[in-house]
């Protein structure tokens, strides 16, 4: 479980394919502090430490992660999005974020607004059906608000800090992001379909 608050960013140093699962080599500014089993999100998708070694740390991506998220685009170089699971009495500042991905949006939008940024980004239908203005949405691993929510797609503003600890200030037009709905709005949704179908005779 994680809280959608970036800890840090780090850099791909490798993906290499493995018929279809890759390896996500990362060098990390905390993998001193880790041990293999242990979970960090990397743009917003839970993924366990396979190897910690001199030559970075190395996560093992399944094909099912490689369909869903955006990870399969990273290049060496690319900067990632890091955080590691919540600890038991730690302030809770995000929302309940579980690094599981449900798709992928585009960026649409990138302006500065004194200040502050502005991103837009692209929601899939079904991603679309289950935010709410105002409401919460993981961005790539970051926990951010809808500030406006149009017909087919988001608009988020980002604070100086947010936009400085994250890797969004590297972001593009046309970017793929990951995204993770609020898991309370999947269990009502999915709760609220239980109640409204119609019994098979």
């Amino acid at each position: 479980m994680f809280t959608g608050l970036v800890e840090a960013t780090g850099s791909v140093l490798s993906l290499e394919s493995k018929g279809e699962q890759a390896r996500l080599t990362l060098d990390l500014p905390f993998a001193a502090e880790l041990a293999p089993g242990d979970s960090v999100a990397v743009n917003g998708c839970c993924l366990t430490v396979a190897e910690l070694s001199a030559n970075g740390t190395a996560f093992d991506l399944l094909a099912q992660t490689l369909k869903v998220t955006s990870l399969g685009v990273l290049a060496t170089g690319s900067v990632v999005n890091l955080e590691r699971a919540m600890m038991v009495g730690d302030r809770f500042g995000g929302h309940f974020v579980q690094g599981h991905v449900d798709s992928t949006g585009i960026v649409t939008r990138l302006e500065t607004n004194g200040q502050d940024h502005i991103v837009g980004v692209s929601l899939p239908p079904e991603i679309h059906r289950l935010c709410i203005d105002k409401g919460s949405l993981t961005l790539d691993g970051i926990s951010l608000t809808i500030a406006e929510l149009g017909a087919d797609g988001a608009v988020f503003w980002i604070t100086p800090h947010t936009w400085e600890h994250t890797h969004l200030k590297t972001a593009k037009v046309g970017q793929a992001m990951n995204l993770e709905v609020d898991m309370l709005a999947k269990y009502v949704d999915k709760l609220l379909a239980a109640r409204t179908a119609k019994p098979v005779d």
